[in-house]
């Protein structure tokens, strides 16, 4: 089996790259932070109309008609871009909600006894709890935000609310809920991926142009040794991924979301060891990523769910 990319897999990843290259750069990255990381409904609906959240749903439905792992490739191209908001829900539920596959609807992630990102202004809300899954919305929706409150978020990209009891919030029941949450694991993974390949590039970028002592610091070898690092974790991330993308099985997206959220937590600690003190001010993206990693980790598969899958796999 071949699994270099198509090219039009090539072409698919370079045009959402290019779109939010120009939409979403450094600028528009430091906008969405300061602004509480709201999500940008024009940038939202502009995503719409190139196709993101429609992409898998069958041509005969509006959608592209394109499969999983496609959707791997534009994931790990937002978690390059720190694009915030809930972007796997809202391509996961696309063809139960109105207006998501447009890009006119956003579809928040709930899950029980856990926070909840980009509460304020959700059209719906995908409640996974247990092994099922609903979507909450209208009036239940308009409920349970009145009754949720603000909490303190590590990152300034995804406000939280902490809900009340969700099971007493009725809504549409989807079918197949463990699939849902498998391919938003695996969604969530790869935008670990796109992270943790984004902090080893900047990582060596600065490690080449930042000099000490008259050499840059990439000719240190404590330096090149934490790059190297960073190296060896995102490309079994990257494999374990892509694989998964491909077999989309449970047990493989939960070694992959492991992996994944390693990549993206460890690289983005040991790049800010290579920027030294300037990673942790506001000024440098670094603790950016950081932070996002953090939150991504503990959505749809946290470590401690993905190793239980694994070990209940091996016996």
């Amino acid at each position: 089996m071949d699994f270099q990319l198509s090219e039009d897999q090539r072409a698919l990843r370079a045009g959402i790259r290019e779109l939010l290259a120009g939409r979403f750069g450094r600028d528009g990255t430091r906008a969405a932070h300061e602004r509480g990381g709201g999500v940008d409904r024009a940038l939202w609906k502009e995503l719409g109309e190139a196709g993101f959240f429609a992409l898998r749903l069958p041509e005969a439905a509006g959608g592209v008609g394109l499969g999983l792992a496609e959707s791997v490739l534009l994931f790990e191209e937002v978690g390059r871009a720190l694009l915030p908001g809930p972007l796997a829900a809202t391509q996961l539920a696309a063809g139960v909600v109105k207006g998501a596959a447009e890009g006119e609807a956003v579809v928040a992630l709930a899950e029980a006894g856990r926070p909840v990102g980009h509460l304020e202004g959700a059209d719906a809300l995908l409640v996974l709890d247990g092994g099922g899954a609903r979507v909450v919305s209208g009036g239940a929706l308009r409920r349970l935000v009145g009754e949720a409150r603000p909490v303190r978020s590590v990152d300034p990209g995804t406000p939280l609310w902490r809900v009340p009891d969700l099971s007493v919030y009725e809504g549409e029941v989807l079918p197949d809920g463990a699939r849902l949450r498998c391919e938003g694991a695996l969604l969530a993974a790869a935008e670990q991926l796109g992270n943790a390949a984004r902090s080893l590039e900047a990582a060596v970028q600065h490690a080449g142009e930042r000099e000490q002592f008259g050499a840059p610091i990439g000719a240190f070898q404590a330096v090149k040794h934490l790059c190297a690092g960073m190296l060896v974790r995102t490309e079994p991330a990257r494999g374990a991924v892509y694989a998964a993308a491909v077999t989309a099985d449970p047990v493989e997206a939960a070694g992959a979301k492991l992996l994944a959220d390693g990549a993206a937590v460890e690289n983005a600690r040991d790049c800010l060891q290579v920027y030294g003190g300037m990673g942790f001010t506001w000024e440098a993206d670094v603790h950016l990523r950081l932070k996002r990693s953090w939150v991504r980790a503990g959505e749809w598969l946290t470590a401690a769910d993905a190793e239980e899958a694994l070990a209940a796999d091996l016996g």
